[in-house]
């Protein structure tokens, strides 16, 4: 087990935390974790320890302030508030065993994505099966719902309904058989004389 030998104060100053502004529950609580520190190291499984124990004691230290007592960013402190402490001890093994992440990988979002606008009626049970047809491997509904949530696939719309074809507006001719319309044919009207239809004599010569 390696030691930390720099002390408590120096300890605070490098992760600009004012003594003076310690609560005194506040003070007792940050000695204890140094001494974990102490006694366990500063790798990264002891700082995640630590961070998470930090993180959700309500101890009234905010995010950025814990981050520079673990030696972590500012980002990634935050993403780890939210997990629980089974989903840290996942995470924790999957690292352990030279992953970070489960059986799902971030490359699954978009055939998962495509499906679920294809298929927004389906239940959590059939998006595993296409998991597990698609890519091979068996996962819980509870990682199903991380999963979702982490790439924000949880707040996919509906996909798009088929159109529904407008009707055609009513015909404006009454389909009612309606009284027959006289035509009127128009008769000839005989040639001016001198004209080009008419003959130019009277009667025919002899």
């Amino acid at each position: 087990m390696a030691e930390t030998t720099a002390p408590f104060s120096t300890w605070l100053d490098q992760a600009d935390v004012a003594p003076h502004r310690l609560s005194q529950e506040q003070e007792v609580l940050l000695q204890a974790a140094f001494r974990f520190r102490q006694q366990q190291g500063t790798d990264y499984y002891a700082n995640r320890i630590l961070s998470h124990f930090l993180l959700h004691c309500d101890c009234g230290l905010k995010v950025a302030a814990i981050a520079r007592l673990v030696g972590a960013s500012r980002p990634t402190t935050s993403g780890h508030q939210g997990l629980s402490a089974k989903l840290f001890i996942q995470t924790t093994h999957h690292r352990l065993e030279g992953r970070n992440h489960g059986k799902l990988l971030p490359r699954f979002a978009g055939p998962i994505a495509a499906f679920l606008v294809t298929h927004p009626q389906a239940s959590r049970a059939e998006l595993g099966d296409f998991v597990h047809a698609t890519f091979g491997v068996r996962v819980s509904r509870i990682a199903l719902y991380h999963f979702l949530k982490r790439f924000g696939l949880d707040q996919l719309p509906a996909a798009a309904q088929p159109a529904v074809p407008t009707p055609a507006p009513p015909s404006t001719v009454s389909e009612t058989p309606s009284e027959p319309i006289a035509v009127v044919v128009p008769q000839p009207v005989a040639a001016p004389p001198f004209s080009a239809y008419a003959p130019s004599m009277p009667e025919p010569s002899c």
